[in-house]
């Protein structure tokens, strides 16, 4: 059986929690240091997945910046920037998002089988439409990034999917940077919805690294055995 990739949840929050404000414009949590963290930890991932809201919200190109960083891929012989994933229920994906437009390595959108026809008409060539029976579970989207050959998985958002994954006990390494600042608005949308998570007061998850990136706070936690220490 093919080893399910090694799964780095990577999120910024503000310090009560938030992943955004309610009204647009989107909130920008990171500082420029803190992108090139990030950007370094895509730059050694074989797939970046976000949910579908976040591609309809934020617009993502989902791409390695530095160009030393890409050419320090090609030269290992990868795509200039890892596989872009995502994850729908709806299919309500706009063909012209730079999820899709930006880049020219693979792009996989998961479903459920009874959406992956309209889907696969919207989006034409653009994408590989991948169904998983009547309903997606990231347990099943992990294992088939496995059978594909990826061996490492980063994973950035939204909500919604950092729930799942967390839930799922799915996650190996949880990167949290926090922003120096409340957003103070209940409405706003949180690190994670309402969920039954593995980690609790009697399985605690184990601090591995603490870093000050400029004026944001990034913390590594271990959420599994293959975490490194």
């Amino acid at each position: 059986m093919t080893e399910a990739p090694y799964v780095t949840l990577s999120v910024a929050m503000s310090i009560d929690g938030h992943l955004d404000t309610v009204p647009p414009p989107r909130l920008i949590l990171s500082n420029a240091a803190d992108f090139d963290r990030v950007d370094e930890v895509r730059s050694q991932s074989d797939a970046i997945l976000v949910g579908a809201r976040t591609v309809r919200a934020d617009n993502p190109r989902l791409l390695v910046r530095s160009e030393e960083r890409r050419r320090r891929r090609e030269t290992e012989g990868l795509p200039s920037s890892p596989w872009k994933v995502t994850v729908t229920a709806s299919g309500d994906l706009d063909p012209r998002a730079e999820f899709f437009s930006a880049g020219h390595g693979e792009k996989l959108v998961y479903c459920p089988e009874s959406a992956g026809r309209d889907i696969r008409n919207r989006l034409g060539e653009r994408a590989t439409v991948v169904e998983l029976g009547e309903s997606v579970t990231m347990a099943d989207l992990v294992d088939d990034l496995g059978d594909r050959g990826a061996r490492t998985l980063l994973v950035e958002g939204g909500g919604t999917v950092i729930t799942q994954f967390l839930t799922g006990d799915l996650v190996d390494e949880l990167q949290l940077a926090i922003a120096p600042f409340f957003v103070g608005d209940g409405r706003a949308p949180r690190l994670v919805g309402d969920g039954r998570f593995p980690w609790t007061p009697d399985r605690r998850a184990r601090l591995i690294e603490t870093r000050q990136v400029g004026d944001i706070a990034v913390l590594r936690y271990s959420l599994s055995e293959r975490s490194p220490d």
